[in-house]
């Protein structure tokens, strides 16, 4: 009787022994799940495309600026003719090397709002913010997709952001927020038509891969999806045709 008791106590504590392995893996299981899909999630947010990453050797020095770039940073916000106390919105505002250029042209009493989809840009940028004590300027994190915006804006710049003047879904998310002939800018890549600058198409098709997942595809006329909403858009090619620099107002209702 001794022995059978003791079989079924050791039967018994086995049972128990794999109902809380059986549970233990059971947890193991859900646990890799759930962090997959949490790593999954962070993946699918983290958009800043492969060369965003070299923005990080950058953050110590928040205002740099490409020399080559300012002037014609400092000519795509000419070309939007602010005025003191107006209000602007940088789309695509990068690390923020076009805030320097619409602080001076709206003044204190103007506001400059920067939209950026990448975490790792919009850093840059807020603390080039921080450094300049900039009180009248912000960034919001977000897709120009589906970004919410408040209230109206004097003028739209896009500097290099094709994910925002290129895209019809961006735009439609953008122009309500525009007032009626507001000024607007947009600065970027094409696919050239001239001679020695098609032989570099390939280059820029490449370079492609590298951009936001957001990003059209490159083109010969990427400004078609704002000359629809435009008035008389005026287009200056640079670079062997491969940059250009646009701008026009905005329709307004009777003419749309």
């Amino acid at each position: 009787m001794r022995s059978v008791s003791f079989v079924m106590r050791a039967d018994e504590n086995l049972g128990r022994l794999l109902d809380v392995k059986k549970v233990t893996c059971e947890s193991f299981r859900v646990c890799s799940v759930e962090q997959r899909s949490i790593r999954m999630a962070q993946e699918r947010k983290d958009v800043t495309p492969p060369y965003g990453y070299l923005i990080r050797l950058f953050r110590c020095f928040p205002d740099f600026d490409p020399p080559f770039i300012k002037p014609v940073r400092q000519k795509a916000v000419e070309l939007l003719h602010l005025k003191a106390g107006d209000r602007v919105l940088d789309a695509g505002c990068g690390p923020g090397g076009s805030f320097p250029h619409l602080v001076r042209a709206v003044g204190q009493s103007g506001q400059v709002v920067g939209v950026e989809i990448s975490p790792e840009i919009s850093m840059n940028a807020k603390r080039r913010i921080a450094k300049n004590g900039w009180g009248n300027v912000q960034v919001i994190e977000a897709a120009a997709q589906d970004v919410h915006l408040t209230g109206l804006f004097d003028g739209l710049l896009m500097f290099a952001a094709a994910d925002v003047y290129a895209s019809e879904e961006a735009l439609e998310n953008i122009v309500p927020h525009l007032r009626e002939n507001a000024r607007v800018a947009a600065f970027g890549a094409k696919l050239s038509s001239k001679g020695v600058g098609s032989s570099l198409n390939p280059v820029l098709r490449m370079l492609f891969n590298l951009s936001f997942s957001t990003t059209p595809r490159p083109d010969y006329e990427p400004w078609r999806s704002l000359a629809k909403r435009v008035e008389k858009l005026d287009v200056a090619e640079y670079l062997l045709g491969l940059m250009f620099l646009c701008s026009g107002s905005m329709l307004t209702k009777s003419d749309e």
